[in-house]
């Protein structure tokens, strides 16, 4: 083979070299493009975008409170449990889905602001088990003022921090020292990066203050 030839094998073999490396710098570029169409980047612009609230940013973690959103308004449905009694009122009159009213309208005023009555836990006269209030009291904190700790404590045991099923208030084998009815035992699987997500979200919406009779663990300070 002649220097030439030799020359000619080189060059075309660098140019199928770059070629296959632009190629994969191109798929590389798509991928990453797709990640971000589909991955938590989306999921933050969705959760802004189906907020209910107002929401406060002040010294906050703007991607944790988007992505908190879509966990809790998109992935999850913490609305439908934590609003007040009667039935599911989580919707304000036209934006009802249920009646076919679109597109659908969240009550600002009674949001995560719990006070929902599932009953008592057992027929025949043990405790009514009563949705929380999980919106922040002044002090910034969500559920009247659960540290981040606390929080993830809760979701990770389902411990019951307001003791408001002391014991011979549930019958057994119910555990009175457990929340009840939340379904803790399939959050406490989650990371702890969308824990951390839904407690910045949950301290980013407004405190509501809810007033139902003989359930003042439900009232919020906030101011």
């Amino acid at each position: 083979m002649t220097p030439k030839q030799i020359l000619v094998r080189a060059a075309a073999g660098a140019a199928f070299i770059g070629i296959g490396i632009v190629g994969m710098l191109i798929n590389s570029s798509r991928l990453k493009a797709d990640e971000n169409e589909n991955g938590e980047e989306s999921r933050v612009k969705i959760g802004f975008a189906i907020a209910p609230v107002h929401l406060n940013l002040e010294g906050k973690n703007r991607a944790l409170v988007g992505l908190g959103s879509y966990l809790v308004n998109a992935a999850g449905d913490c609305n439908a449990c934590h609003n007040p009694d009667p039935g599911n009122n989580q919707f304000l009159s036209g934006g009802n889905p249920y009646f076919g009213q679109h597109p659908k309208k969240i009550d600002p005023a009674t949001y995560l602001g719990g006070g929902r009555d599932f009953g008592p836990l057992v027929p025949g006269g043990s405790a009514h088990i009563i949705s929380r209030n999980l919106t922040p009291d002044k002090t910034g904190l969500p559920e009247g003022g659960h540290t981040f700790a606390e929080f993830v404590q809760i979701m990770r045991t389902g411990v019951d921090m307001d003791h408001l099923h002391p014991s011979g208030c549930v019958p057994a084998p119910f555990d009175g020292n457990l929340l009840q009815i939340m379904p803790w035992f399939n959050f406490q699987d989650m990371n702890d990066h969308d824990l951390r997500a839904i407690y910045e979200y949950l301290s980013a919406i407004p405190c509501i203050d809810t007033v139902i009779a003989g359930q003042p663990q439900l009232r919020n300070v906030c101011h």
